[in-house]
């Protein structure tokens, strides 16, 4: 799942081990591993990151997971001035043990869930966004546009009384049987009464139908203990440290 799998979509470039991610909204670093490369390098690969997309004047996000070598990355990329996010765990599951124990799952009384395709739909999930995080979450249109331009996301609105209440997406890894999780944020008034779980259930069962054999998600902590409960196992965390010039 690391490397060029979870960036196929979007202008990238190589430096040494690390694959750099152009995302319209800021940078992107991914990578399998740093193995091979003695502290001075690693702080020199770091740096470059950091400065590369400073001088296009935007923020970089390196996306270090619980298990990374060596030990002391979080502290280099401190040092180097990138800024840690909140910790995510990294969740896996097969899609048809989901799938299957959801069955049944994937309606609310109220609520109605679909596939949507057109920008001024990716604008309500963005303003709707933009409610639960109180921050702009404008920028989630034209990302929602972009993934969905490429054939390889479903995005799914769940909608009451002609307002969008919850909003999920599946994005499917090409060249791998992984489709990952995203979104799933649901306004206050609409919280435990099923949504979420019915938005894992509708792309679990697309996911099937479609051949890919697992999901993933980076789960907050909010997420992580019921999608646990579901059969999703826990395998590492992740954590975004962010440069912002």
């Amino acid at each position: 799942m690391r490397g060029t799998s979870e960036t196929a979509d979007v202008p990238t470039s190589w430096d040494g081990p690390v694959i750099r991610v152009e995302y319209p909204s800021r940078g992107f670093v991914s990578y399998r591993t740093l193995e091979g490369l003695d502290d001075a390098e690693v702080d020199a690969l770091i740096a470059r990151q950091r400065d590369f997309f400073a001088a296009k004047g935007q923020a970089v996000e390196w996306k270090l997971r619980g298990h990374d070598l060596p030990a002391d990355l979080p502290d280099r990329l401190r040092a180097a001035g990138f800024v840690p996010e909140d910790q995510e765990t990294v969740l896996v599951a097969n899609s048809s043990d989901i799938a299957e124990r959801l069955r049944g799952r994937a309606t609310v009384e109220g609520v109605t869930i679909g596939l949507v395709n057109d920008r001024a739909d990716f604008e309500r999930i963005a303003a709707m966004e933009s409610t639960v995080w109180n921050e702009n979450w404008s920028w989630l249109a034209d990302d929602l546009d972009r993934r969905h331009a490429t054939g390889l996301t479903d995005i799914y609105a769940a909608e009451a009384d002609g307002e969008v209440v919850s909003a999920a997406w599946a994005v499917y890894k090409k060249g791998t049987e992984f489709t990952g999780l995203w979104g799933g944020s649901t306004l206050a008034d609409w919280r435990g009464r099923g949504i979420y779980k019915a938005l894992v259930a509708v792309r679990a069962a697309r996911a099937v139908e479609l051949g890919y054999r697992y999901l993933h998600v980076d789960a907050s902590d909010d997420s992580s203990p019921i999608l646990q409960r579901l059969g999703f196992l826990a395998i590492t965390t992740t954590t975004p440290y962010v440069y912002t010039p």
